[in-house]
């Protein structure tokens, strides 16, 4: 895609730096509380119709496994070579055995991921069939879930170990998707953190104080109680999110409009989209933008560094279909050719 001229050359002048702060990714100590999500994609042949019923019968080929939600969170800021400690909860099944197991595999600490037996692992199974000649399509989605919030005991349980690791990391992910995890006894553990930064659907003033929020347009729009269709709503958007949650900064995420950084120092940021063309799936993307900006400030990058740089990695990760994550050398091949010569 072409950038603005302008900020090509703004990036070309950072780029050293910025491949700096991206080198310096791994020596980062982070810790991740969220709702933690399966994510189950399974795929079958279409064989014949039923006659049980007007629906397909699929030959099973494949079943596929990645961590979704704030696991996404906690996979892509191992993947960007972090050492990650992730905190949430799953049930006492084999979906939650399946999610410590792909954290494992990548030397994700799990001990404070805590299995409750009266609630399931939040699970989504897409189910997908294809005729021989024909792409893969969903037919129907599956989810497992409680809507009741964790026990007490548990709350407390997480908020415990939170209070015992905290001073032994750089920063925390706050990665609330609406399942129970983030409750005010684990919001108040996680304040303590030297960084807190702050990916939430709804009610962000609970997490007043944070670092960084990082909320899409339809959650600032949630959040602020008023559409916001031109350039006047975005600036008094970001001024009102950073006086309702008190935040040193807030970065809206705006899609193909790219993003909006607004600081209590009064600085103000527009980072264009680094890839509007070659976007085939945009989930979890916020997700990965929030582990690039967290471990980017763990570097001692300022708020438009670590914007550019979650930016930077969204742009990667879009371009793959489903969950996605991507690394520092993907990353640094993608800067290095957005700052070539006739890009801009």
């Amino acid at each position: 895609m072409r950038l603005d001229p302008t900020f090509q050359s703004q990036l070309l002048r950072e780029r050293d730096r910025l491949i700096t702060l991206l080198q310096s990714f791994r020596q980062a100590k982070v810790m991740v509380v969220g709702d933690l999500t399966l994510d189950e994609f399974l795929t079958g042949r279409v064989e014949r119709l039923s006659r049980e019923a007007p629906v397909a019968i699929l030959r099973h080929e494949e079943t596929r496994r990645i961590p979704g939600g704030g696991a996404n969170a906690i996979y892509n800021c191992a993947s960007l070579g972090a050492q990650v400690l992730a905190v949430g909860l799953v049930g006492d099944d084999e979906q939650g055995r399946a999610l410590r197991s792909i954290f494992e595999a990548v030397q994700i600490n799990t001990q404070g991921i805590l299995v409750e037996e009266e609630r399931p692992t939040v699970t989504k199974t897409r189910i997908s069939g294809h005729a021989r000649q024909s792409v893969t399509q969903q037919i129907v989605r599956l989810d497992r879930k409680s809507d009741e919030p964790p026990s007490q005991h548990h709350q407390q349980a997480l908020a415990r170990y939170i209070a015992e690791q905290i001073d032994r990391v750089d920063a925390v992910v706050g990665s609330d998707y609406g399942d129970g995890v983030l409750s005010d006894p684990v919001i108040h553990a996680i304040s303590a953190a030297p960084h807190l930064v702050v990916d939430a659907q709804v009610d962000l003033d609970r997490f007043r104080g944070a670092t960084l929020f990082t909320p899409n347009l339809p959650e600032a729009e949630l959040a602020v109680g008023y559409a916001i269709a031109n350039a006047a709503d975005l600036q008094r958007a970001g001024q009102d999110l950073l006086q309702k949650t008190g935040a040193k900064a807030v970065l809206i995420t705006r899609g193909e409009e790219g993003m909006s950084l607004f600081a209590a120092s009064g600085e103000q940021h527009h980072i264009p989209a680094f890839n509007r063309t070659d976007v085939f799936d945009v989930t979890g993307a916020g997700d990965t933008v929030v582990a690039a900006l967290t471990l980017a400030l763990v570097a001692g990058a300022n708020f438009w560094e670590a914007a550019v740089l979650g930016n930077l990695a969204a742009s990667l990760v879009v371009r793959v279909f489903g969950t996605a994550t991507t690394t520092v050398e993907a990353m640094e091949a993608a800067l290095l050719q957005l700052t070539e010569p006739g890009v801009g």
